[in-house]
């Protein structure tokens, strides 16, 4: 929380100070947003040429881009059942994943292997979903995806015990992973294993009905959306009422401390990877067998998995590494890929502008105290001078979507 210094020295907490401080983090992150959808537009630019003479016109023309573009944004994200229900779908998988890594961020590692994992327990679901015939839903769907969990928990794995037994940084070895997953996905849809039947492009078969998520009739929202918040409640119940919890926040926290209380720092590490790629495996999961259209799920191709793995890291510190930040960060990034389509078809935006407007979310939410200066009534103020023999404990400021 941000604070204030009263006259008697102390430090004063104000109440909701870090709901404003994001907020304001949002609105100018879209501030910051319009002027760059204005100045790159090339009708529109030219206009503040003659701003002095004509400034109607510049002013006009830039109010129509911005508000038609934020308009087409929020309504294609929010805008009735069919936008809602898309931007829920679309945020399960992110949210799996940026459970995987706030959960490795909390240990002190740095899963940058979510991609990989991802798409090692895309290749799996897929694998059982298409393979094995003949079994009924509640059999075959909890097979599917238990065994793409237990993927990418394996492939997880292979990170944390090299940097457990070998001392391997996991932010290479997760890298190289990630191309390893890649090259894999891409040679087994060349192999009849994976390559449907009668086809020459690498594409997988259909996914038996059987093996898919449940889903809302005439909506893209399937069971993967609950799912995902199961997940969250169980990273939150792991971290927070569990023994393991308490290890993977120690070692986290100071891993010589806890190794000199007893801590197996290298199982500890180990595991913790371990579950962080199978929440990893888990998005997926979701994209391989969450039905988008019609009663099955998209084939399995080379570029199905897309950026997932690499989008839930901004997730992740978005939402500070906690579970229900994660959860809010995901939403706020479904809700933004979902909207950002219409945007682009309504307002002629370039596609890349959603892009830049997520990294702008994250630089201003990540950062309170730039806020704090671009915004001059939320600085602390002094209330009177502290005494000079009484020691003012500092208090750190919390920002994100959730502390």
């Amino acid at each position: 929380m941000s604070e204030s210094i009263g006259s008697a020295g102390r430090r004063i907490r104000l109440p909701w100070s870090d709901v404003v401080v994001t907020l304001f983090a949002f609105i100018l992150a879209f501030l910051l947003g319009a002027v760059l959808m204005v100045v790159s537009d090339p009708e529109i630019a030219p206009k503040w040429s003659y701003f002095f003479s004509r400034p109607s016109d510049a002013l006009g023309a830039s109010w129509d881009k911005v508000s038609q573009a934020y308009s087409a944004l929020v309504g294609g994200a929010l805008g009735g059942i069919g936008p809602i229900t898309s931007t829920l779908a679309r945020s399960a998988p992110l949210i799996c994943a940026g459970l995987g890594i706030g959960l490795a961020f909390r240990a002190g590692l740095f899963n940058i292997g979510a991609q990989g994992q991802a798409v090692v327990g895309a290749m799996i679901s897929a694998l059982v979903g298409f393979s094995i015939k003949g079994l009924p839903l509640a059999v075959h769907l909890p097979l599917a995806v238990l065994a793409g969990v237990a993927a990418g928990a394996a492939w997880g794995g292979i990170a944390g015990a090299l940097k457990a037994r070998a001392g391997a940084h996991e932010v290479i070895t997760t890298i190289m992973l990630n191309y390893i997953a890649l090259g894999m996905l891409g040679w087994a849809l060349t192999t009849t294993l994976f390559q449907r039947p009668g086809r020459a492009d690498p594409i997988s078969p259909i996914v038996e009905w059987s093996a898919t998520f449940p889903r809302i009739e005439g909506t893209q929202l399937h069971m993967g959306f609950v799912l995902a918040l199961l997940a969250a409640f169980g990273v939150w119940w792991l971290m927070e009422r569990t023994k393991l919890g308490f290890q993977i926040r120690a070692v986290g926290s100071n891993p010589s401390a806890s190794a000199t209380a007893g801590m197996s720092v290298s199982t500890i590490t180990a595991t913790t990877m371990a579950i962080s790629g199978g929440l990893a495996g888990l998005a997926g999961v979701q994209v391989a067998l969450g039905a988008i259209s019609g009663a099955t799920p998209t084939p399995l191709t080379a570029g199905l998995v897309g950026s997932i793995g690499f989008d839930a890291i901004t997730v992740a510190l978005l939402g500070r590494s906690r579970p229900l930040g994660t959860v809010l960060a995901g939403l706020l990034f479904g809700a933004m890929n979902t909207g950002g389509l219409k945007m682009q078809s309504a307002a002629q935006t370039p596609p890349d502008l959603i892009m830049v407007l997520q990294a702008l979310i994250v630089l201003f939410v990540g950062a309170p105290m730039l806020v704090r200066t671009l915004v001059p009534f939320l600085k602390a103020r002094r209330a009177g001078k502290a005494p000079t023999t009484q020691a003012v404990a500092p208090v750190a400021s919390q920002g994100g979507l959730a502390s």
